[in-house]
């Protein structure tokens, strides 16, 4: 053990910053290919006997990568999206660097729990039976500093029903509870949109499923990979990472290769099926008779058409700015470029706050600047959504742009594309539904499972009184709603941020009906049997969340589109994630303060 402790931490000084410029990278070419993955092949020989400890040396050496790295990587993707001297600029610090500093850490602690007592660290007393009858895990807060800089968010992984609190445990880590785990190699298909999913991914597939990693990168963003390349040197120089780029052709060849075991998609359900039946008329034919040309093992995180349900109550005017804030950054964070960007509102037809939160909406969305569309055919999708009924348009629409549009939209129209496209753009519709709470809220759960596409993520707004009222109400529609993560009162890229959560689609799909997808991401304490993940967070901010809203201390979160001071706390962030400190966490906090 002592030699492969050595061995681990060979790395830990070799860390410099990059050059000036990060230099362009070819083609793989497919020679390159073959011996990249011999190399893994032999890489995952060592992975799997590979001691815990030794892979916690690695994990840290990584997270001083990852530090060394840090502005780099920030300014290359704040570049390459147009965000330069905005306010946004604090979306690439929070979503690529912090987010893998965040993981790296709760990874790490994982390990260092299993290799203490073969487990990972979450107490027993922190599973209870939850009010829907599943096992339930609290994964979040913990600690004192969590609690400090994300007062009053709480997340909690629901089990599969069934499951009882007693089963739980084995359901945990459970290749570490392997006599003899079988060396893999994972294909990671990396998503070209927010910049920390593809290591995310590959840091998965490594420490839940014990696979070693080739990482295939998006083109879209490919000009991250020698930076992550830089970042995670200690996985590339011993033989458990490798880096390939290009377009189709490689992802072709990868994926066709006999020395991939696995593999793992981050993408759109077309290129899901193209890599499962095929392309073309016989890849259909082959879809719809249930016949894969792929032999292999596959997971997948494929995005949807995301709800945001909102419960009537008695808002003031604050309520309805601060909520509209918070819709609009579910819909445009990364300018809309999220597998779980809000795509459908749905509001309560009666209620007198309706035309006002829709109001409010507008007004902040008007209030925004412009930023570039990067990702490809936004315009030509949200030129699509916006053809049915009167849209209203706000910003530029041309030279690389697309603007802020929304529109209302018949909740009985089983015709609109806005609730079976998936926008991946700056469109965001509202419907209204019919009733009372009880029956609105009944229906507005059936309308977002059974008429939206996908199953990734939906999000719940409820004013505390509203939810004290109707408690089994709002409780009803939490264990009903058939997704993977649930956000009250915040967003679930709030559960994506949080490792310690599932990241995945409701399970229940199948290879020939794959919906958002199969498996999860994340999940820190490695659950094998989880069903969602379900986030909450304050109705208001400080310090009116001092006023009848449970007392928390959170303000503006930094991840708000509207903070004005996410470029700065980014930053502070990454640096406490590095060496968290008393004075690191309270410069984060007095940053926060001023968003």
């Amino acid at each position: 053990m002592a030699d492969d402790l050595a061995r681990a931490n060979r790395g830990r000084a070799s860390f410099v910053e990059l050059p000036a410029m990060v230099i362009a990278h070819d083609i793989t070419a497919f020679p390159a290919i073959d011996s990249a993955l011999a190399e893994l092949q032999a890489g995952s020989q060592r992975w799997a006997r590979l001691p815990v400890m030794a892979k916690v040396a690695l994990l840290r050496d990584c997270r001083d990568g990852v530090y060394a790295v840090r502005e780099r990587w920030a300014q290359a993707a704040i570049d390459a999206k147009g965000l330069r001297g905005t306010g946004l600029e604090g979306e690439e610090w929070i979503s690529g660097p912090w987010a893998l500093l965040y993981a790296l850490n709760r990874y790490i602690a994982t390990l260092e729990g299993i290799a203490a007592s073969g487990s990972p660290p979450l107490p027993p007393s922190r599973i209870r039976v939850g009010d829907a009858g599943r096992s339930v895990a609290q994964v979040f807060p913990n600690g004192p500093y969590d609690r400090l800089l994300l007062n009053g968010i709480s997340a909690e992984v629901w089990m599969e029903p069934g499951l009882s609190l007693a089963e739980v445990p084995a359901t945990m880590a459970t290749w570490y509870r392997e006599r003899d785990p079988q060396p893999r190699v994972a294909l990671v298909l990396g998503a070209g949109n927010i910049a920390a999913i593809p290591p995310l991914d590959v840091l998965y597939k490594l420490l839940a499923d014990g696979a070693v990693c080739m990482l295939k990168m998006n083109p879209v963003n490919d000009y991250l990979g020698p930076i992550f390349e830089r970042a995670l040197a200690p996985l590339v120089d011993e033989g458990y990472l490798r880096f390939a780029y290009g377009g189709p052709e490689v992802g072709q060849y990868l994926c066709a290769s006999a020395a991939v075991d696995e593999i793992h998609i981050t993408g759109s359900d077309a290129t899901h099926d193209a890599i499962v039946f095929g392309l073309g008329e016989d890849g259909a034919a082959r879809k719809r008779a249930g016949e894969p040309i792929l032999k292999k093992p596959i997971t997948s995180e494929l995005g949807n058409v995301s709800p945001t349900i909102v419960f009537p109550g008695d808002w003031s005017e604050a309520d309805f700015r601060f909520q509209a804030e918070n819709i609009v950054t579910q819909k445009l964070h990364n300018n809309g470029f999220n597998c779980i960007a809000a795509q459908v509102l749905i509001l309560p037809q009666e209620w007198t706050g309706t035309p006002r939160l829709i109001a409010a909406i507008e007004e902040v969305l008007r209030t925004l600047p412009d930023r570039p569309a990067y990702y490809p055919g936004a315009a030509s999708r949200c030129e699509r959504l916006s053809q049915v009924g009167e849209s209203v348009a706000l910003g530029r629409t041309s030279d690389g742009y697309t603007a802020r549009t929304i529109r209302h939209a018949d909740f009985s129209d089983r015709t609109d594309p806005a609730f079976a496209v998936e926008a991946f753009s700056s469109f965001l519709a509202y419907v209204t539904i019919p009733g009372e709470v009880e029956r609105y809220s009944l229906d507005a759960v059936a309308f977002a499972n059974d008429r939206l596409r996908g199953t990734l993520g939906a999000n719940i707004i409820v004013h505390p009184r509203s939810e004290r009222e109707h408690a089994r109400t709002v409780e009803r529609a939490v264990a009903d709603l058939r997704y993977g993560c649930i956000a009250i009162n915040a967003w679930t890229g709030v559960g994506f941020l949080l490792t310690e959560t599932t990241w995945g689609a409701f399970p229940g799909h199948s290879l020939a009906e794959v919906g958002s997808g199969i498996g999860v991401v994340h999940n820190s304490f490695l659950f094998s049997r989880a069903e969602k993940s379900v986030i909450r967070a304050p109705f208001a901010p400080f310090p009116r969340s001092l006023f009848g809203f449970g007392g928390t201390l959170l303000p503006k979160p930094p991840w708000f589109v509207t903070n004005k001071t996410g470029a700065s706390i980014g930053p502070a962030l990454c640096d406490f994630e590095y060496r968290p400190s008393p004075l690191a966490a309270l410069r984060v906090a007095l940053l926060a303060m001023r968003g």
